[in-house]
């Protein structure tokens, strides 16, 4: 499994249940990753989506323990109530992206063996933060692209690997 995350300079991802930053040719990197694969997320972030409705072309799962099964059904995305439903449901998966929010990415970050992350040179005056993953010896930054413009901000993108990801 994945996780999928944009950070600010001090690892911020969002506030008032929004991203920081509008930013294109990030969301076109998250659009090139995540198509056709299957994305987890929890409740507030389906409803921050457009309409609150899940991503197409992906499978969507939600956990949400007080879901509602017409909801999940009419809107077309699969619901879970615990983490070991979570995790069940995960097990069947190859290609799973974890895409928020700040409660997910803590609860399944050490079940992620790869972590995609933009890192934007700007302070977005973040309520919430995603883990520094410098600063975790399990997580090893692999990869990282030249700094790019996009929009008013510079963005790099990263690849981070975990050396121990917990099993599922």
């Amino acid at each position: 499994m994945k996780t999928i995350v944009a950070v600010d300079r001090k690892w911020g991802i969002g506030k008032n249940n929004g991203l920081l930053f509008d930013l294109k040719a990030d969301m076109r990197h998250f659009v090139e990753c995540t198509r056709g694969k299957t994305v987890v997320m929890g409740y507030n972030t389906l409803l921050s989506l457009p309409n609150g409705m899940p991503l197409k072309g992906r499978e969507n799962i939600v956990l949400y323990p007080d879901g509602d099964d017409a909801d999940a059904s009419s809107k077309g995305y699969t619901l879970v109530r615990s983490l070991d439903a979570l995790l069940d449901v995960l097990r069947s998966k190859n290609d799973a992206f974890v895409i928020g929010g700040a409660m997910m990415y803590r609860t399944m970050l050490p079940y992620c063996e790869e972590a995609i992350v933009t890192k934007v040179d700007a302070d977005g005056g973040a309520a919430v933060f995603f883990q520094n993953l410098d600063e975790v010896p399990e997580w090893v930054l692999t990869e990282e692209s030249e700094p790019m413009r996009d929009g008013d901000f510079d963005i790099r993108f990263c690849t981070y690997k975990n050396s121990s990801p917990l099993p599922f």
